[in-house]
């Protein structure tokens, strides 16, 4: 029955075109609002590693002064050199990670391709099995090549492509400022967003191009690029390695830790470092250590803002006026076939076939507002024009495909309810009488 209701309301709609296509419009467009600002918010909210995340924590002490102290507030988001190294070298944890931005010119030796500064990441090794990043070719670099501070890099495939066109990257040079590295590995289109890995001080849509050993870079003495904080009452001494020396915040660090039991062990840890620290006069501020997983740790960066949040609420608003306009309409295309109804009452229909058939052509107009897809996808289009960093976060997945089109349909099946309802409410006799 539901296939001859479904041919019905097709058949309905070609008689008042200009209704329809007005009707289809409107669900349209305010399909197409709500869901393009809902899936930006979706891929920048959703979990970036889902298998793994539950595993990941960044954990963080407060080595601040007593200046401008005040109970409670959080405390710095990064960690001084030597405190992220000592909990590197020593925390309990199977593996981590030690980070900061870079930058460096690179270059190919080749004198057709031109050199070009390049965003890169120092990291340990830990890194790239940590966050499952994928290789195309090769693989990290070892732990031995951290500890000796290794003249090796991972690039990413963009930069491969670009140096090397179709040809195999791994073992060959790639100079970086004034130094040779031999490329290990070659990551394959790895982007996740949010870029969950690396969101102080960096931008968090643009992807690194190169990533090398942390000791390399310190020996380097490669400019942090990011964010660098120096609360603190000791003089700051000049150049890269009073930074190294000094209790300015400027690395980040991430463990991984598989369990509960891990998770307390690794606490304790900090706890005994900190007051190991405080007994050498550091750390003047009460204990406030923080072991964050990584989805709390999104939230805490505000990845999805509240101005999104409220963004997305007022575009289903939208979708609602449209909705009540959809109901007026449906409510002037039903009455209009008042006799219609009241003929086949007369004949025996019940109300509740009068009403599967009409909730049907109801569903049916929702399928033909499937055009709020293509609108949806023209939305996204229009915000990822408006900045590289939007484009990023302006895709759809199948999920939200899906979800589209099951919005668009049951948007149409919601506004058909009232219209539905007052044609089943139409009395034979009054009709048939009128006619």
């Amino acid at each position: 029955m539901f296939a001859y209701y479904f041919k019905l309301g097709v058949k309905s709609l070609r008689r008042n075109p200009v209704l329809t296509a007005l009707m289809v419009l409107i669900l349209a467009v305010g399909v197409a609002a709500s869901m393009a600002t809902l899936t930006v918010l979706y891929v920048m909210g959703s979990d970036p590693i889902p298998h793994r995340s539950g595993q990941l924590f960044v954990p963080i002490m407060d080595n601040s002064t007593m200046t401008g102290y005040v109970e409670g507030e959080d405390p710095p988001e990064q960690m001084t050199y030597r405190d992220a190294v000592a909990l590197k070298a020593d925390a309990p944890a199977p593996r981590q990670t030690v980070l900061f931005g870079v930058a460096d010119v690179v270059e190919s030796g080749r004198n057709d391709i031109a050199a070009a500064l390049s965003d890169g990441a120092a990291v340990h090794a830990d890194f790239f099995a940590m966050f499952d990043v994928p290789f195309r070719e090769g693989g990290p670099w070892s732990s031995e090549d951290d500890q000796r501070a290794a003249r090796t890099v991972v690039i990413s495939d963009r930069l491969a492509d670009r140096l090397f066109a179709e040809q195999a990257a791994v073992g060959r040079t790639v100079q970086l400022g004034s130094d040779d590295f031999v490329v290990s590995g070659v990551i394959d289109d790895w982007r996740p967003l949010p870029k969950f890995y690396r969101l102080i001080g960096g931008n968090r849509f643009a992807h690194e191009e190169f990533f090398l050993p942390f000791a390399t870079a310190i020996s380097r003495e490669m400019d942090p690029q990011g964010s660098v904080n120096c609360n603190t009452d000791s003089t700051l001494e000049p150049g890269f390695a009073g930074l190294v020396r000094s209790d300015c915040v400027w690395v980040h660090l991430w463990a991984e830790l598989p369990d509960a039991q891990a998770r307390q062990r690794y606490a304790d840890f900090m706890a005994a470092y900190v007051n190991e620290q405080k007994a050498l006069g550091r750390y003047p501020r009460p204990m406030n250590n923080r072991l964050y997983p990584l989805m709390e740790w999104l939230e805490v960066q505000e990845v999805v803002s509240d101005d999104s949040r409220l963004q997305t609420w007022l575009a289903f608003g939208f979708l609602l006026v449209c909705l009540v306009n959809t109901v007026g309409l449906m409510l002037a295309k039903f009455t209009a076939r008042a006799g219609e109804i009241g003929v086949r009452r007369a004949l025996g229909a019940p109300r509740r076939e009068l009403f599967k058939q009409y909730i049907t052509e109801a569903g049916v107009i929702g399928l033909r507002a499937g055009l709020g897809v293509a609108m949806t996808l023209g939305c996204l289009w229009l915000i990822g024009r408006q900045s590289a960093q939007l484009e990023a976060a302006a895709r759809m997945d199948w999920l939200m495909l899906l979800a589209t089109v099951v919005l668009a349909v049951g948007a149409s099946i919601l506004a058909g309810l009232l219209p539905t309802w007052r044609a089943c409410q139409i009395t034979p006799a009054v009709q048939l009488k009128s006619q």
